[in-house]
């Protein structure tokens, strides 16, 4: 049985993801939400293959002490897919100016999206030790890309996938000096229809958009190839490379 940790696991995409690794009969997914007793049904119906434990992204002090309720101290941990993230929500929306730029919404944005990250593989690394191959990988966004971005805006969530990337990439180099088998990657997973997007119809109907179910086979097809040939990449939904 390989157990998969999934941050963000009630999310749009991070739901889709969870029900995509579960069709595997041999897959075993850890998530992390806020609210796990809300989710009883969902949970009864993978008999025993689907735990989840309370977690809040914006609170990275509570790690450590999180992942050791939820995770057996003799597991071993295979993968963790991070899809947890925050693009607007009460009192935060998009920028399209530097007027818009608001630091508690800066750092709100840095702590859920990118800062959660490194921390979270943190709390992991005593059920990361083991020889068997490990694979890490965070969903980011093409609009954290530096080469890529050509319009500006979107200070807080650019800006915050940008340290996130930048996050994966030494987590990559510092990893498999420490623990064999290891690939550590970020992950575009396409315009996907979702809560997170559902404000942006309009500008949705420009591009070529995903359903969740859509996004997830795709998410999880790149994380199934991945091996530690991959480590250090920026990927995109395709399996292509996108530029950092």
């Amino acid at each position: 049985m390989q157990n998969i940790v999934l941050a963000g696991a009630t999310g749009g995409i991070g739901r889709a993801i969870a029900k995509r690794l579960l069709k595997a009969p041999d897959t075993a997914v850890w998530g992390l939400c806020r609210a796990p007793e809300d989710e009883q049904d969902w949970i009864d119906e993978y008999q025993g293959r689907l735990r989840l434990g309370r977690w809040d992204g914006s609170c990275p002090g509570q790690f450590k002490e999180r992942i050791a309720s939820l995770l057996p101290a003799d597991a071993q941990v295979d993968g963790l897919i991070f899809a947890s993230g925050l693009l607007h929500g009460e009192g935060v929306k998009p920028e399209k100016r530097l007027e818009d730029v608001d630091a508690s919404n800066l750092e709100h944005a840095f702590t859920i999206n990118a800062m959660a990250f490194p921390l979270l593989v943190q709390a992991l690394l005593p059920w990361l030790r083991h020889k068997e191959p490990k694979r890490l990988m965070a969903i980011s966004a093409k609009v954290g890309s530096l080469t890529d971005n050509r319009m500006g805006g979107w200070y807080a969530y650019r800006a915050s996938k940008a340290a996130l990337n930048m996050f994966v990439r030494n987590l990559a180099i510092e990893l498999p000096r420490r623990t064999r088998g290891m690939c550590c990657v970020a992950v575009h997973p396409g315009t996907t229809r979702t809560p997170l997007s559902a404000p942006y119809e309009q500008s949705l109907a420009q591009l070529v958009v995903h359903d969740a179910d859509e996004t997830a086979d795709n998410m999880v097809t790149v994380f199934e190839k991945l091996t530690d040939a991959d480590n250090g990449r920026f990927i995109n939904w395709d399996g292509t490379d996108l530029p950092w």
